[in-house]
């Protein structure tokens, strides 16, 4: 059987998500599959992003991240979807390439997906659960199978133990876990589950 393709889309102001889709392709590709990291578009005004000196940074630093676009989800077989939590929400980047995708789903061209997703917010309760339940909310719309990680491995507890996905605090001195061992491992049961539904699908 081919390698399972995942796209690993993801937003991020300061960095902390860019860094979760670093491992998630990490751990992708140990589990041999092909991996790619894409960006969502930015909307903020310039003004807003100018003003924060770690927000102008990240985007100087990534500019080279290619932007995602429609292609990359039809050929995904899985997608890994991380951003930070807004109001307990998907960020409005994300939110707006989400829906944009309705051509696809008319199409049938995202059913079957494996979808799992990550997620940060500035303290422990800042809405991590209800953005990753929000976004698997659009998926069960897609017709997708969600991979979350569960209770599937104990290093879920070193990120905070959240099943639905690797959810992490993040603040000026970076992330506040040991996230990096849980997202390998949802990376790789994201590849793993990908690889069950591509054999059934081409059996």
């Amino acid at each position: 059987m081919e390698k399972v393709k995942l796209a690993v889309i993801y937003y991020s102001q300061t960095g902390t998500n860019y860094q979760l889709s670093q491992w998630a392709a990490e751990g992708a590709q140990e589990a041999g599959a092909e991996a790619r990291i894409l960006k969502v578009k930015e909307l903020a005004p310039q003004a807003a992003i100018d003003s924060n000196p770690a927000w102008r940074a990240h985007l100087d630093n990534t500019q080279n991240v290619p932007e995602v676009s429609l292609d990359d989800l039809e050929w995904a077989d899985a997608i890994i979807f991380s951003m930070p939590t807004r109001y307990g929400n998907l960020p409005a980047q994300m939110k707006e390439f989400l829906d944009s995708t309705g051509g696809l789903w008319f199409h049938g061209k995202l059913a079957n997906k494996v979808v799992s997703g990550m997620t940060s917010a500035q303290n422990p309760h800042g809405g991590q659960e209800a953005t990753l339940l929000a976004l698997y909310t659009t998926m069960y719309h897609w017709g997708a199978i969600i991979a979350a990680p569960g209770y599937t491995d104990a290093v879920i507890f070193g990120a905070g133990g959240n099943p639905y996905g690797t959810s992490v605090t993040a603040n000026r001195e970076g992330i506040q876990s040991d996230a990096r061992t849980a997202v390998l491992h949802q990376a790789r049961r994201t590849v793993t589950v990908a690889s069950w539904v591509k054999q059934g699908l081409q059996g």
